[in-house]
């Protein structure tokens, strides 16, 4: 019978930290934290019951500092690390390491993270599980290689690193001209990103919407989809909002969605919670990469479908099975979620400061996840990400209407943030149809501007 994890190490910080001491608490788990020389007084620090510091505030000398979590991990006993999102989260490196060092990772394991991490091999696992792709390339040798494939896949296309994520090593081209120096950025960025500067094209798809799938999955096969979230409120490849579930989407189109999803995690042995990421248009969808860890967005899907995706992430991670099967899954309540940045809401430039005043929106259905107190200082070394405001409803438009009031009732000064834009989209009209695609971003901010 599998055995229960008694403590956990969160190679982490912030809110994800946060969200994951918070399960662990309600499990009955330990919890011991990492913390970089900026964050000595995190709020992720103060909850759990032991914290140690491993290094400079820069990510690259405590964050993704392999070698000291590990050696810490073993000096404090934990035989399992919960690696947050970002971070070392998706790293087979890091994966190795703890496999090595009889630690589990609460993934899917450094196999899967592999075959999924470089996105052509995903790709290639996608053709032979029957899931649908957009035309593409293999890894482009050089520029000549690049031109001859983009002749046949026919402009717009797009330039992808196959390594990394974040809105990293992506690049739009739209004619042959545009061709050459977007090569050679996308090929440094990559090195430069993720160590890695293999890159390979696919069609561009143009006003498309981007749905992605939670999965969560156990050791004996079963692997149950929990929903469906639309992320295609975007500012540069980084997500704004998301909506669990997608609007407008036809229920022919999120049957075969899930079947697709469940394939593919299925024909990888993927176990614990992962995201299947798809491109739609009309009612056609296409696979786009498949995110082996917990999504900053998992909180709306929790807010529909009523299940704990951390807490059943450390339980698959331990070996015990799921429980209930997918005709216990519900998707009859819509939840939103606006992502709270440091960052101006008209030019998103960074912002740094004290948190002088703090109020946090309340009431039934709201929840904001965030390592915010007042007094805490956002520091430059970390992404922007403040918290997620996240509502829930009845409807649709209950859902909107519930979200403006909590966005108003939302106050953080001495921080810039970008509350004021959500607020846009809660008034947009585009967005209040629901009939939205990854365009709109742009749209809305040319409107406000």
């Amino acid at each position: 019978m599998a055995e229960m994890f008694s403590k956990i190490l969160i190679a982490n910080r912030g809110e994800v930290a946060v969200r994951v001491i918070r399960a662990c608490k309600e499990m009955g788990i330990e919890t011991v934290a990492v913390c970089s020389e900026a964050d000595t007084d995190a709020l992720h620090v103060e909850m759990a019951d032991e914290s140690y510091c491993i290094g400079g505030p820069l990510a690259k000398d405590s964050y993704l500092n392999i070698d000291a979590i590990i050696t810490l991990a073993k000096e404090v006993g934990v035989k399992a690390i919960h690696p947050g999102y970002g971070m070392l989260s998706e790293n087979p490196e890091f994966a190795k390491a703890c496999e090595n060092n009889g630690i589990v990772l609460i993934g899917p394991g450094a196999e899967v993270m592999e075959k999924m991490g470089e996105k052509e091999r995903a790709r290639e696992i996608a053709i032979s599980s029957s899931v649908p792709v957009a035309p593409g390339s293999d890894i482009l040798t050089d520029i000549n290689d690049a031109e001859n494939s983009a002749e046949k896949i026919g402009y717009p296309i797009i330039l992808k690193a196959r390594a990394g994520g974040g809105g990293k090593g992506i690049r739009v081209v739209r004619e042959k001209n545009e061709l050459s120096g977007a090569f050679s950025q996308v090929k440094k960025e990559a090195y430069n990103s993720f160590g890695d500067d293999g890159i390979f094209m696919e069609k561009y798809l143009e006003n498309v919407k981007h749905v992605e799938v939670q999965i969560l999955a156990d050791r004996s096969g079963k692997v149950i989809v929990l929903g469906d979230r639309d992320c295609s409120v975007q500012r540069k490849n980084q997500k704004l909002i998301e909506e669990c579930p997608a609007p407008v989407l036809s229920d022919e189109t999120r049957i075969k969605m899930y079947e697709a999803a469940v394939r593919l995690a299925s024909a990888v042995g993927y176990v614990t919670v992962g995201t299947i990421e798809f491109l739609v248009k009309n009612d056609d969808f296409y696979f786009m990469e498949m995110n082996t860890r917990l999504q900053v967005e998992h909180s709306v899907t929790e807010m529909v479908c009523g299940i704990d995706i951390v807490e059943w992430q450390i339980r698959t991670a331990a070996g015990i099975d799921i429980p209930f099967d997918q005709k216990d899954i519900s998707n009859s309540r819509h939840a939103i979620e606006c992502r709270i940045c440091a960052e101006d809401s008209k030019n998103f430039r960074p912002s740094t400061g004290r948190v002088e005043l703090l109020h946090i929106p309340g009431g039934v259905d709201v929840r904001f996840d965030s390592a915010l107190y007042q007094n805490c200082e956002v520091t430059p070394f970390y992404d922007s990400m403040l918290g997620k405001l996240v509502v829930c409803s009845d409807t649709r438009d209950g859902a909107i209407r519930k979200m403006k009031c909590a966005l108003s009732e939302f106050v953080l000064v001495g921080v810039e943030n970008n509350r004021e834009i959500h607020m846009r989209f809660m008034e947009d009209s585009k967005f209040l149809i629901g009939n939205y695609d990854t365009s709109i971003c742009q749209k809305v901010l040319q409107a406000w501007n």
